[in-house]
């Protein structure tokens, strides 16, 4: 319930050449119709401006020469002109998608830029490094640093922590609430 959660699922190299070859071929063989998606894919991606305003002029242009298509006599040149404009759109669509999907999966990703520079850890002066503690261990306090007076004894034994071989508590209530759980869910089969 508060672990660390599910990995984010990974792209291997199958999902990656599928995905491409399918916003690829979607904006050719849908005759142009659907070419705005790889740009807006790649608007998406990169999230600039140019980007934006190329997938959005790509839309009610391609729109626009369908309905020059259809509209006109099939024997009118300027069918022609706009059915190999909206093709030429789509095979650019396709073409720049995949050029902009293979270019950016070369390069390394940079790191991001917050408002402040990348810095060094920092480490406190004159203290030794601290070291992880394991789960539900106290820290015992360490004495303040005095000058001994007089010449030192043998060193007190360290104090053994207390809960050792009980669980914690933590997991005493999520074994209980699991417990809860179960109870209900087997309630709930049985009434079926």
């Amino acid at each position: 319930m508060y672990g660390p959660g599910a990995a984010p699922p990974s792209r291997n190299d199958g999902t990656v050449i599928t995905l491409r070859v399918l916003f690829a071929v979607l904006s050719v063989l849908s005759c142009g119709l659907l070419a705005c998606v790889p740009l807006f894919r790649i608007a998406m991606l990169r999230g600039k401006a140019l980007d934006w305003v190329l997938a959005w002029v790509a839309l009610p242009l391609t729109l626009a020469l369908l309905a020059v298509v259809g509209s006109l006599p099939e024997a009118d040149p300027r069918t022609d002109v706009a059915l190999a404009l909206v093709l030429i759109i789509a095979a650019a669509s396709a073409v720049h998608f995949i050029l902009y999907d293979i270019r950016r999966l070369q390069t390394p990703p940079r790191p991001p830029m917050g408002p402040y520079p990348p810095t060094a850890p920092t480490v406190g002066y004159g203290y030794p490094p601290q070291q992880p503690q394991p789960y539900a261990q106290p820290t015992v306090p360490l004495p303040p640093h005095t000058m001994p007076t007089q010449t030192p004894g043998p060193a007190p034994a360290p104090v053994p922590p207390q809960n050792q071989g009980q669980p914690p508590q933590r997991i005493d209530q999520v074994r209980a609430e699991l417990d809860e759980l179960s109870d209900y869910l087997r309630k709930q089969d049985g009434g079926r």
